[in-house]
């Protein structure tokens, strides 16, 4: 049941995910904690095996590029292929598949959030008169070991310029099949009123054997 929670937050996230450009969907890996050999107690003959439920051993992010769909905007930017957009955060340097950038009053070229976008050589771009940015001048780039950091952001290790190339007026699409998602959250609800239906039955069991040991017919 605890697993079952943690896979419902999940793709809870994804569901509420499911129109973000460049969100990438989770996935929890489940694992067993083992199995017992049962035998009688009477006799020492075997029984049989019996599992001893499952826990949840990683979740872990597609961040495979996702088709790009034109939007009109001359601030929004797709990656196409691999790589991340490069933001300057209050944390540091953070990255991006989310292309739906915004100019600020300072003329620079922000996230939703407010952070600059970097351009090549690590400094912020600047939004021209005509409201356009030539998509060359932001940077891609690669990265090792990436990993989810809130906002659409990401942290990882830069490895060098991704092989992916910015495209203006486009956003990625997000990573998260609402459908797929609906079925998994079904199942994995079913799953959990499985497991409570096991308690309810163990402990109705417990108390009728509470109630009734001890007690001397007539």
């Amino acid at each position: 049941m605890l697993a079952e929670q943690i896979r419902q937050d999940q793709i809870a996230n994804d569901l509420a995910n499911a129109s973000t450009p460049g969100y990438k969907a989770d996935r929890a890996s489940q694992a067993g904690f083992g199995e017992l050999l049962l035998s009688n107690s009477a006799t020492g003959a075997t029984v049989g095996r019996q599992g001893t439920a499952v826990t949840v051993s990683a979740i872990e992010t597609d961040f495979s590029p996702k088709p790009a769909g034109e939007t009109g905007e001359p601030l929004d930017f797709a990656i196409v292929g691999e790589g991340f957009f490069a933001v300057q955060t209050a944390q540091g340097t953070r990255y991006t598949r989310n292309g739906q950038f915004n100019a600020d009053a300072q003329g620079r070229l922000v996230t939703a959030q407010g952070d600059p976008v970097l351009g090549r050589g690590g400094r912020p771009v600047t939004v021209g008169r005509d409201g356009r940015i030539d998509p060359r001048t932001l940077d891609v780039v690669n990265l090792r070991g990436p990993r989810k950091d809130g906002d659409s952001l990401v942290a990882g290790t830069p490895a060098g310029a991704g092989t992916g190339q910015a495209r203006a007026g486009a956003l990625e699409s997000s990573g998260a099949d609402a459908s797929r998602s609906m079925i998994d959250m079904i199942a994995s609800m079913r799953a959990f009123e499985a497991g409570q239906k096991v308690i309810q039955t163990i402990d109705e069991s417990l108390g009728k054997a509470a109630s009734s040991v001890g007690v001397v017919p007539g």
